[in-house]
């Protein structure tokens, strides 16, 4: 459930309806994923499907309408229009990279290249990074992530920040967040790009 709390916080929001209901939806471009946060929150509720046009993948949107449901999650710091205001909610430590690895699928990014690429002996590098329009939750994710000796830096734009992690760092969150992801619950995708990079390692 920590990594369907850690997606939410990238990608989901609540509303409420014109008659008062309330809602939680979740919205990601990969099926399978959306398939089985479904199946966690034991629901049978309907996924929709929106095209992408052009190149665009196609969206899948899972939601969901329970008052209590939405109220749990805005005692935990997630909120109606939480974009820039959201916090990073009180995760136990055995489920804290759960939660990371979910935010990680829905607002971060891993990327493998060359640095050097003008020098005779070129160097293969892993950057991974977690976005977020509320500086305040990169910091206290920062915060929490540094006390296991994962160590990155935080830049700050006006409309968004991001926090980094290098070789080391990335390592350490590769090792972390798949070993505490259960069910097989992450995005092939990213976790793929980690280990092409642990792959070219000697």
């Amino acid at each position: 459930m920590a990594y369907v709390l850690g997606f939410f916080a990238a990608d989901g929001n609540i509303s409420v309806g014109k008659r008062g209901a309330h809602f939680f939806s979740l919205q990601i471009t990969d099926r399978d994923v959306v398939y089985k946060i479904r199946d966690i929150l034991d629901s049978d509720h309907f996924i929709g499907e929106q095209k992408g046009k052009e190149n665009h993948k196609t969206k899948y949107r899972l939601q969901i309408g329970s008052r209590e449901m939405c109220d749990d999650l805005r005692s935990l710091g997630m909120k109606e229009n939480k974009t820039y205001t959201m916090v990073l909610p009180n995760v136990p430590e055995k489920f804290l990279f759960d939660f990371v690895c979910g935010y990680f699928d829905g607002d971060g990014h891993v990327w493998v290249g060359e640095m050097n690429k003008e020098r005779k002996t070129k160097r293969i590098v892993i950057q991974t990074a977690f976005t977020s329009c509320s500086q305040i939750f990169l910091v206290e994710l920062k915060e929490r992530l540094d006390k296991y000796g994962i160590k990155g830096f935080l830049t700050c734009k006006k409309r968004y920040s991001r926090l980094y992690y290098s070789i080391h760092g990335s390592l350490e969150l590769y090792r972390l967040m798949y070993h505490a992801c259960a069910n097989e619950l992450y995005l092939p995708r990213k976790k793929v790009v980690f280990e092409k990079f642990i792959n070219t390692r000697p």
